[in-house]
């Protein structure tokens, strides 16, 4: 059991040193903006935020105050370029429909974006942010955390080194009670126009893209249920969706915004197999467990900011002229996915992709 990829699972394997830092404008100062986004900014090492995108200056302003934000504008104001000298990117943390709006405005300014994922809600949201970002020759990347976490990069190493065998069957789940706490029923993710979907295409995209992201490869048919019913009748409240990666490789997921909160995935190899507990549960301690014939070995790895990572991933490879492995295409082609899922789940046949 060759386990060398495991040994550094907290290291940054891309941090090569950067000078200077990236100055952020964050788009969109809702829930995960506030609780994750701004915090993982103002803590990491290539990245501060200055400004502030808001429908709600007034009520934005004591946020602005705790992470020293040096200017508050609303969208109008960001869509005709004010503050625009006092940031170098944007964060991207609207609803799914409105991500091509901000990114392309952003983009015609010069700016480098970020944009959270999914990275649109169709297909031509995301041709246009990928299109409009190439053409103004800035940088684009579509902020899956889970590719910047190193336990996860660790992973991928170990499985493209043979470490398991050939990939079998891959399992993941992430189910999100998206009406716990103080979300009532009329929020955003429950309005197939702003958010594009449902479960699919707020939780089950991490599954989805750490699949492909691990295998290194694409999937090739897809097949689906969905079901919702009250508040979730216009959208999928559940979802399960099965892939195949060529011949061979075959995964199955699940994504739910109701029910116990959990999130879990595994690989099952010709010669092994691998979980990872707690697995997109953000800046949580998660265990790694490898089973082969040679017996079993867990790995404990420390809790990791995979937003702060994501984040100075980013702004070190624009500062250092890097490429970007979860690019905009990269997002594009979840959207693309996503959306023949849909279509597995209404005609009830089997997509090829």
């Amino acid at each position: 059991m060759d386990l060398q990829s495991f040994e550094h699972l907290t290291e940054r394997d891309w941090d090569t040193g950067a000078s200077g830092h990236l100055r952020f404008a964050v788009v969109g100062v809702g829930g995960f903006a506030r609780r994750a986004a701004l915090p993982a900014l103002a803590a990491s090492d290539y990245c501060e935020p200055t400004v502030l995108v808001t429908g709600s200056p007034e009520a934005t302003r004591s946020i602005a105050d705790a992470y020293d934000v040096s200017a508050i504008v609303t969208y109008d104001e960001f869509a005709d370029g004010e503050a625009a000298q006092s940031y170098d990117a944007v964060y991207v943390a609207t609803p799914n429909a409105i991500h091509a709006r901000d990114a392309t405005t952003a983009a015609a300014f010069g700016k480098h974006v970020l944009v959270e994922k999914p990275l649109a809600a169709s297909v031509a949201g995301a041709d246009e942010i990928v299109e409009t970002c190439d053409d103004a020759g800035v940088s684009l990347m579509t902020a899956y955390r889970m590719q910047a976490h190193p336990a996860v990069r660790s992973l991928r190493r170990f499985l493209a080194d043979g470490g398991l065998g050939d990939p079998v069957h891959l399992h993941g789940d992430f189910t999100f009670p998206v009406l716990a706490g103080d979300r009532g029923p009329d929020h955003w993710r429950l309005d197939p126009d702003l958010a594009g979907g449902g479960a699919l295409m707020d939780v089950g995209v991490y599954p989805l893209n750490t699949a492909r992201y691990l295998l290194d490869r694409e999937p090739t048919a897809v097949s689906a249920t969905t079901s919702g019913e009250g508040p979730f009748a216009g959208i999928d409240e559940r979802i399960a969706f099965q892939l195949s990666f060529g011949e061979r490789t075959t995964a199955a997921f699940t994504a739910s915004f109701s029910g116990y909160g959990t999130t879990s995935f595994s690989l099952v190899g010709e010669r092994g197999r691998v979980e990872i507990e707690s697995a997109f549960v953000p800046a949580a301690e998660r265990r790694i467990t490898v089973d082969t014939d040679e017996g079993r070995v867990t790995f404990d790895t420390p809790a990791v900011d995979e937003v702060r990572e994501e984040f100075d991933y980013f702004a070190h490879a624009v500062l250092t002229g890097d490429e970007i492995e979860p690019d905009g295409r990269d997002g594009r082609s979840d959207v693309e996915i996503a959306t023949a899922t849909y279509e597995a789940a209404d005609s009830g046949e089997r997509i090829g992709l």
